[in-house]
């Protein structure tokens, strides 16, 4: 029963959605060429599982995203790392941080053109871009607010700056780690239809562009959906990971 109970409470959350979907396709409140149904849109969904290239352009964004991801959270963790720390580096440096931060990625496109051309790695360049300074604003936050007590109790009971380092340090650095790269990766997954403006010829982001422009919605809605759950399955994989990992940390939950 428990297992049922488990599965239903999983379930039951889509099953609103789809029910509130249908609500507002057949509610009047919006024409209905507008909204296509749930149906409709697994309909067009089998169609292009099956007869066209989904299966290619999820695997091309998804390619994409992991190795901007990759790229960014490995710059992310040391910079991160250093910044919090050490408080007059972080000090010095946040003000830059924080400014290139709030650059969406899609106003440096044309840069990224001029710079990197449109090939795959100016659009590998935009995920990293977001990736890295979500990453590292996560990273420095988590490592400047590690109590400090921690490193007093070590070096009370006689532990070397390299044993500090080792099983004090990097234990308490890992969920903070994990948290980047989750964020990262959400982020990423959300920056994929901008770094997909360049001339991308196959991804999900793509295919959503060339179906705007046919206004095909149904093909829209599928882009979207396969989107979030491709994101959704490789957070759900990242907290299997974090769980194993950090299995000593408490927890409220």
């Amino acid at each position: 029963m428990s297992f049922l109970r488990r599965i239903g409470t999983i379930l039951a959350p889509w099953a609103l959605v789809i029910l509130l979907w249908y609500a507002i396709a057949f509610s009047g409140l919006i024409k209905p060429g507008l909204v296509p149904t749930p149906g409709q849109v697994a309909v067009r969904f089998w169609g292009l599982l099956t007869k066209a290239r989904l299966p290619t352009d999820m695997w091309m964004s998804t390619q994409r995203v992991f190795l901007g991801v990759t790229m960014g959270i490995v710059l992310a963790v040391p910079v991160g790392f250093v910044l919090g720390w050490y408080r007059q580096v972080r000090g010095f440096v946040d003000p830059l941080i924080n400014f290139f931060r709030a650059l969406p990625p899609i106003a440096l496109i044309p840069l990224v053109i001029v710079y990197f051309g449109i090939g795959e790695f100016a659009k590998i360049v935009i995920l990293f871009y977001a990736s890295f300074f979500a990453g590292v604003i996560v990273m420095y936050e988590g490592i400047a607010q590690i109590n400090p007590i921690y490193v007093r109790v070590a070096k009370t009971l006689g532990a070397t700056d390299s044993e500090i380092f080792r099983r004090v340090i990097v234990p308490l650095t890992v969920p903070h780690m994990l948290t980047a790269l989750r964020v990262s990766l959400g982020v990423a997954w959300a920056t994929l239809v901008a770094a997909e403006l360049l001339a991308a010829q196959q991804g999900l982001g793509a295919l959503i562009q060339n179906a705007s422009s046919f206004f095909q919605l149904d093909t829209i809605y599928v882009g979207i959906i396969c989107i979030g759950l491709i994101a959704l399955v490789m957070d759900l994989l990242l907290r299997m990971v974090a769980r194993r990992l950090v299995a000593w940390q408490e927890r409220i939950a």
